[in-house]
């Protein structure tokens, strides 16, 4: 699988990376195969949250083999720096590993919660400390708002950016452009979220039973999720994160595997594709 740079860190990652909701609510076998399995296809960037579940204890003994050998990820959803600690800590024990490659604010998306993170008392207190402590090599956020993004940019020289890179959100909503072009502009690392959606689940949908684990819409069709992938890492990002479901996975993998940028009039047909969808994310009036 084709690997590029994770900003100036040293760091090769895989194209595609394993979203640990994939290991939620499932057994020590099928854990411990589905990242065997990512690993085996060349898979080394792997993304975990508290809040997903039991992923991290999941996650953390499957992983333990190749733990050296990977890019691994966490996040904290705590805004206060006791709160972002405790989770730091729980984490590490959890996943079994003494140091996370990258820790990332998680979810940032109003101005309360840029506020939050840098006021007296705020998680990036944690953050820096941790960094200095050897805990968390490299700092970063998770943001679904185009101005929360601006922010946290603004005010501090974070390491990387996970952010959703849609093709409906970028054609349609305008939502994402500015982000991917300011960071570029400052040297952040892109990763991406949402490469897979379609959309907002509809009311009804049959296939919200099929999928329970994405809280939006993947593109199960396979035609359809190569374009929409291949759209997001035609563009320049480092990596990006497919839906939290081994099926959609392992199809993510096979696009991966065959990855090459889209022609333009490739690039017209998704755009085409995505006029008739529903944007999950908009810019704010």
């Amino acid at each position: 699988m084709e690997r590029r740079p994770f900003g100036q860190t040293g760091w090769n990652l895989s194209i595609l990376g394993f979203g640990a909701i994939i290991v939620t609510d499932v057994t020590t076998d099928e854990a411990a195969r589905y990242v065997g399995e990512a690993i085996d296809r060349g898979v080394n960037y792997f993304d975990i949250a508290p809040s997903y579940g039991n992923a991290e204890e999941m996650l953390g003994p499957a992983l333990a083999p190749y733990r050296d050998d990977v890019f691994l990820a966490c996040k904290t959803g705590k805004r206060d720096a006791a709160g972002a600690r405790e989770e730091l800590e729980e984490s590490l024990r959890k996943l079994q590993t003494d140091h996370f490659d990258l820790y990332q604010l998680h979810a940032m998306t109003s101005a309360e919660d840029v506020q939050q993170v840098f006021a007296p008392g705020g998680a990036m207190e944690t953050f820096v400390k941790a960094r200095e402590e050897g805990k968390v090599r490299r700092l970063g956020f998770s943001a679904h708002s185009v101005e929360a993004a601006l922010s946290l940019m603004g005010q501090f020289d974070f390491d990387s950016i996970l952010f959703p890179f849609n093709f409906v959100t970028f054609e349609k909503a305008g939502f994402g452009p500015q982000v991917l072009e300011e960071a570029q502009r400052r040297g952040v690392a892109r990763l991406a979220l949402k490469g897979m959606a379609r959309g907002p689940w509809r009311d009804g949908d049959p296939n919200r039973s099929e999928y329970p684990k994405p809280w939006y819409e993947p593109l199960a069709d396979r035609t359809e999720a190569a374009k929409a992938l291949r759209y997001c890492l035609s563009l320049p990002i480092t990596a990006a994160i497919p839906p939290g479901d081994i099926r959609l996975f392992r199809m993510a993998l096979d696009i991966a595997d065959a990855f090459t940028p889209l022609t333009d009039d490739e690039r017209a047909d998704v755009q085409k594709m995505a006029q008739s969808e529903t944007p999950l994310f908009t810019v704010a009036a």
